[in-house]
């Protein structure tokens, strides 16, 4: 399968590391133009740069904001009024005794994993619509399904995510438009690395055999039994945003190494 993007613009939130920044490769070399977007300066140059080295004619552009605000995501609008590909990947985790969280914790979270990609698609969803394209990308996680109790605010806003995937999805219907969700598992990510680092230096092992230790304790559903790379799930993003994928929209596509133990 050939997949060729060029011509198309393609907004992806987060995505100076992990999961974000694979997803903007991946278009890169599909030939779309790519912003890519993080909330400091620092972090999107230096991403900038580092994409150039690998990908010298890309097209890129850069845009510092924190879509958790609206005025962040005025800002992003600002500087890109229109896309062809939307992919809401802006969002964070943390670990956390449900019984100690604020109010605040909550709401902070919601307003990045959740609202972000409600306010990105409320922006850029209609001009695709009247130009008969788009492809707008949810990322969720298998913790949407399977709600972690260290993280339970975590998983209730990717559940949220994966209700305004087919929402809109629904909504947009025959247009040209697809809307679809895509749910990682455990993966080599910014955020889940960093944890895995933090395990193994407390108790003195290797940050493998941190990730086999979760792996067993956490999600011992797993069929892959090691963590997906973020190349692994950027790549069914890549899919999803592509010509290739016109018949796929409304779904919910995990890349969680089996971990959610359905068949549907």
């Amino acid at each position: 399968m050939n997949i060729q993007l060029k011509g198309r613009t393609a907004v992806v939130t987060g995505s100076t590391a992990g999961i974000g920044r694979s997803i903007a490769e991946g278009l890169a070399r599909a030939g779309a133009s790519v912003v890519v977007n993080g909330r400091t300066q620092e972090r999107v140059s230096a991403t900038m740069q580092e994409m150039h080295d690998l990908f010298p004619d890309a097209d890129l552009i850069g845009v510092a904001a924190d879509v958790a605000t609206p005025e962040g995501c005025a800002a992003l609008f600002e500087h890109v009024p229109q896309a062809d590909i939307l992919v809401n990947n802006a969002g964070t985790a943390r670990l956390n005794n449900f019984f100690e969280q604020q109010d605040r914790e909550w709401l902070e979270l919601f307003q990045l994993n959740v609202m972000s990609g409600v306010r990105t698609a409320r922006h850029y969803i209609p001009g695709m619509t009247q130009r008969g394209w788009g492809r707008v990308v949810f990322i969720s996680s298998e913790s949407g399904l399977n709600i972690p109790k260290e993280m339970i605010d975590y998983g209730v806003t990717k559940t949220a995510v994966l209700g305004v995937s087919r929402g809109l999805a629904e909504l947009v219907a025959g247009t040209g438009v697809t809307v679809n969700a895509v749910l990682p598992g455990p993966t080599d990510s910014e955020i889940l690395s960093n944890w895995m680092k933090a395990m193994a230096q407390e108790q003195g092992i290797s940050q493998e055999q941190a990730e086999q230790q979760f792996l067993t304790t956490a999600r011992p559903t797993t069929l892959l039994k090691r963590f997906a790379t973020t190349d692994e799930v950027a790549n069914m993003v890549v899919y999803v945003c592509s010509e290739q994928s016109s018949a796929t929209t409304g779904a919910s596509l995990r890349v969680d190494g089996g971990v959610i133990r359905s068949i549907g």
